[in-house]
């Protein structure tokens, strides 16, 4: 967690993982970076798309799945932030999976911070 940050937006606490590091290749891996977020005491996680696997984003693999749970099960907001396009052009269902979380609040997949910003700053009004 040394390389990640804590901001402050809306009045939320947000842990903000870098781009660069190890990909999130394993639950094990989720299960890490939970610990990281729950020791710091942050609302929201957010991870740059780029640092997850190919595997998180082919549902099949039950890796998005079984991620997000473990989020949700912590009580812990989990926001993917960055360019998916491709991933969410070749599944129909990771689209609708995408899609039914971003109308949820607790995972939230956004394409850059500012709209992570906004949307946050409009829930939290």
């Amino acid at each position: 967690m040394s390389s990640s940050t804590i901001e402050d937006w809306s009045g939320t606490s947000v842990l903000l993982i870098p781009h660069d590091g190890p990909t999130l290749s394993t639950i094990a891996d989720a299960t890490d970076m939970i610990g990281d977020a729950m020791y710091a005491q942050v609302d929201w996680v957010v991870l740059p798309a780029d640092r997850l696997s190919d595997d998180f984003f082919h549902l099949r693999t039950r890796m998005a799945g079984e991620v997000t749970q473990k989020y949700v099960n912590y009580r812990l907001r989990l926001a993917i932030v960055g360019d998916i396009d491709a991933h969410l052009e070749a599944s129909n269902a990771l689209r609708d999976f995408a899609r039914e979380c971003n109308r949820g609040r607790q995972i939230w997949f956004m394409p850059d911070l500012a709209t992570m910003r906004t949307k946050l700053a409009e829930t939290a009004a």
